[in-house]
């Protein structure tokens, strides 16, 4: 019943916010297509985390819930995480930029990155943000930075279990020959894992991250136990306390075919705490780093109906949302599917049968299409097609085919005093994808 109340406030409030959208021009012929973000829900979403892990963890233990940067690069949604008691996780110079830019502190960040270069690695020891090492040759060039400079940088070493793939094996991260971390199977690596710690009083966090898209939580929860079971040894060869906090990664996957947020954190946190009971029970801090379900649900891409055409008796709604925002939509479909609403001229909701349709992108390729042979209310040109579940990723990785603008991003509440919003981010204009392409260069060739 709970799931069935949440659910039905995040539909209304993001038919509200569509309607308003449209109504104060945010969307339409001189804006085609833009992304909107609900902020009550980001906010309900963050506490559901919080209270998740308080509700299985000691009374005092320290726990960093660091968001995944990757999955909403926009500061004014770290920001936001920020005041609701989340850090940052981030993986290149540009992720750390933004994470500071929002005023999140070094001791709530975390950097993660299997190509760390050593310029990145002495900032965050001189800014004190904790650094977990991906392999044997960045823990060499920590030896080398820690000996040269005192930091106060917790430090560790991300290892993989190697427990098999989900049904997303390009996202899967435990795989016998994942890029990330130490492969903790094969042959002597657990030994050189354990030596190396015992040889460096300094690490003292272990870090592993087996969850994403398709993983299932079993199999998450397993990765984390092996991590901790290696924990356990270390510090009894280390006859103390080594390790003092754990990195579990993230990874919840979301549910993409309802607006029901399923699985959620308390029943991922109590599956660890019965699978990992020695996790909880106040011996070691605790480090999460979600991501795509802190954000997925509350976003939504609206986009213009330019066209409404058929080929081949099939209607095609041609839109101005494709390739460029929804990239692993369209390259991997089976993978990455959208759930796709109809809204009228108006905003509003359209009614009427399912009519089985493609709802196109604007790129000049055939196969960029947000749904195929989807059946909805039938779009008809100046109506809008609403993108769900968009607020992870697809805020994220524009992709500059055709150069097609990057669209706007809009944060929105919705209540009872109507739809007010506040812009993430802009649009992009015409004259910013001349300048990024060389525009201030153009004769730069003519003298080679």
């Amino acid at each position: 019943m709970a799931s069935r109340d949440v659910s039905t406030d995040i539909s209304t409030r993001r038919d509200q916010a569509v309607h308003a959208a449209v109504s104060q021009g945010l969307v339409g012929p001189a804006s085609p297509v833009t992304g909107l973000l609900d902020v009550t829900g980001v906010r309900a979403s963050a506490a559901a985390l919080v209270a998740a892990f308080d509700a299985v963890t000691a009374p005092g233990t320290e726990v960093l819930h660091a968001f995944a940067v990757k999955a909403t690069p926009l500061v004014p949604v770290l920001r936001l995480l920020r005041e609701a008691g989340i850090g940052a996780e981030v993986a290149s110079p540009g992720e750390l930029a933004l994470a500071r830019a929002a005023g999140i502190a070094p001791t709530r960040t975390v950097l993660d990155s299997p190509a760390k270069t050593g310029a990145e690695l002495r900032e965050a020891l001189a800014l004190g943000i904790a650094v977990n090492a991906d392999n044997p040759q960045e823990l060499a060039r920590l030896d080398a930075l820690v000996a040269s400079a005192p930091t106060r940088s917790p430090l560790g070493l991300r290892v993989n279990p190697q427990l098999g793939a989900g049904s997303i094996g390009a996202l899967s991260t435990a795989t016998a020959t994942s890029k990330f971390g130490v492969a903790l199977r094969d042959e002597g690596a657990r030994d050189w894992v354990v030596r190396a710690y015992l040889d460096r009083p300094w690490l003292t966090r272990l870090h592993t991250h087996s969850g994403s898209q398709g993983v299932p939580l079993e199999l998450m929860a397993r990765g984390v136990r092996t991590a901790y079971e290696l924990a356990e040894e270390i510090n009894a060869l280390a006859g103390r306390q080594q390790i003092d906090t754990l990195d579990i990664g993230g990874g919840l996957p979301v549910n993409f075919a309802s607006d029901e947020q399923t699985p959620d954190y308390a029943t991922y946190a109590g599956l660890l705490a019965s699978t990992v009971p020695g996790l909880f029970d106040g011996r070691y801090g605790l480090v999460t780093e979600f991501g795509r379900s802190l954000l997925a649900k509350h976003g939504t891409i609206l986009a213009l109906v330019e066209y409404a055409k058929e080929s081949g008796g099939r209607p095609i709604a041609v839109t101005h949302a494709g390739v460029q925002v929804a990239t692993r939509t369209v390259y991997a479909p089976g993978s990455w599917p959208l759930r796709i609403a109809a809204y009228d001229a108006k905003g509003r909701r359209k009614t009427g049968p399912d009519v089985a349709q493609d709802v196109a992108g604007p790129a000049c390729f055939s196969g960029d299409l947000l749904a195929e042979n989807h059946a909805l209310p039938l779009l008809e040109a100046g109506d809008y097609a609403a993108a769900l579940d968009t607020g992870a990723y697809y805020f994220a990785q524009h992709y500059s085919y055709n150069s097609l603008v990057r669209p706007g991003v809009h944060g929105f509440t919705a209540d009872g005093d109507g739809v007010r919003f506040a812009t993430v981010r802009a649009p992009q204009t015409i004259e910013e994808i001349v300048a990024e392409s060389g525009g201030d260069r153009a004769g730069a060739l003519l003298d080679l």
